[in-house]
């Protein structure tokens, strides 16, 4: 399944839970032909599912980056407000 094209060894290795370096080492012992491989057909919904997960988790990254982007945005903007109005205190005249 880590070979097909777009799905990525973390991906694989999260779905079959096991370590992504686990599934690396095993892939590096059958490239050097220390473990042999069989040809194993993969469910093309399990194929699907992998590719889906990886496309979920960098829109989720995304989401993140940009959810922390918009708190800074909203704290500096607060700030400068409360840095330019004038205080309750100071702008009140004495009555007389």
């Amino acid at each position: 399944m880590s070979q097909l094209p777009g799905v990525a060894v973390q991906d694989v290795a999260a779905s079959l839970y096991i370590h992504p370096f686990m599934l690396s080492r095993w892939r590096k012992q059958a490239r050097e032909g220390e473990i042999m491989t069989k040809g194993v057909t993969v469910d093309p919904a399990v194929s699907a599912e992998l590719k889906e997960l990886r496309r979920v988790k960098k829109a989720y990254e995304q989401l993140k980056i940009e959810h922390d982007v918009l708190k800074k945005a909203i704290a500096f903007t607060s700030a400068r407000k409360a840095n330019a109005l004038p205080s309750s205190s100071s702008s009140r005249k004495p009555s007389r």
